[in-house]
């Protein structure tokens, strides 16, 4: 088994891991005591987490902390504030992964995805497993998929005109260019349906560079609203493209990891892998 695959098992094991933490964090739950609660030895549960994010357990715990996450918020600050003095639009999310974006216009909406075919797929990802969708403009949807039977639906909903059919290799491919080891950097079209501000929201996000994160009201300011925090928030739950459109990196300005729309203990996942990684 690869270790893509390892990677990928090991997901439901983490998620259950931090629900536990998380739950008895005044105590600080030893490696034995999560082994227990999971069912695992201690020493399989150091290899998994060793496998699944790259570090310990221990070190792994440490950046699900407050205070990691608050540096987290003012490094991203003095990152981002030093890139826009120089003239810069971000540090480098966009230009790391070549991703464009592709909006809807007012009269694509309206047509409610009329003459526009969409290929999907279901793929399993290191944190779960997700629904894809693309067109010949670019990927237009990827969300977890938490065994329900909502995940097509949601798609069909939002282009109910569209021609929907079912091809696995978008799945894999688009799992491939995001989470390979070895895979090679190609440029990565994404077509976006949402108001303008939302838009805005979208594009600033992907200035926020992995093992970072940015407050709710930092976020406004990067869509050139500053006071419109709650219309981020709203503008995040509209989101229909999780991982690519970083979602996952706004926290509230006091630490906290706050809602999630694919679950709160995958947001937290997401958020220490990427910061371990980044900051081993």
């Amino acid at each position: 088994m690869d270790k893509l695959a390892e990677r990928c098992q090991a997901y439901d094991t983490v998620a259950e891991a931090i629900r536990f933490i998380r739950t008895n964090a005044r105590r600080q739950p030893t490696l034995d005591d999560i082994a227990a609660h999971v069912g695992l030895s201690p020493f399989f549960l150091q290899r998994l987490f060793s496998v699944w994010a790259g570090i310990s357990p221990k070190r792994f715990l440490q950046h699900l902390t407050r205070e990691h996450a608050r540096t987290l918020l003012r490094a991203s600050h003095d990152v981002l504030a030093a890139a826009y003095e120089a003239g810069l639009s971000g540090p480098g999310r966009l230009h790391d992964l070549m991703i464009s974006c592709d909006g809807v216009t007012p009269g694509e909406v309206r047509k409610l995805g009329d003459g526009l075919e969409i290929a999907y797929g279901f793929g399993v990802t290191p944190f779960g497993r997700v629904i894809v969708g693309t067109t010949a403009r670019g990927l237009c949807h990827l969300r977890f998929v938490d065994g329900d039977d909502t995940a097509l639906s949601e798609l069909q909903v939002d282009w109910p005109l569209a021609r929907l059919q079912r091809d696995e290799r978008v799945a894999d491919e688009a799992i491939a260019h995001l989470f390979s080891l070895h895979a090679a950097r190609r440029p990565l079209h994404l077509l976006l349906r949402g108001t303008n501000f939302q838009l805005k929201v979208w594009e600033a996000l992907l200035q926020v560079t992995p093992g970072q994160a940015v407050s709710y009201q930092a976020l406004a300011g990067m869509a050139g609203n500053p006071r419109a925090q709650r219309a981020v928030g709203s503008a995040l739950a509209q989101n229909r493209i999780a991982l690519l459109i970083p979602c996952h990196r706004v926290i509230h300005e006091n630490g906290t990891v706050g809602q999630y729309r694919w679950g709160s203990e995958r947001k937290e996942a997401l958020l220490a892998y990427e910061s371990a990684s980044v900051h081993p």
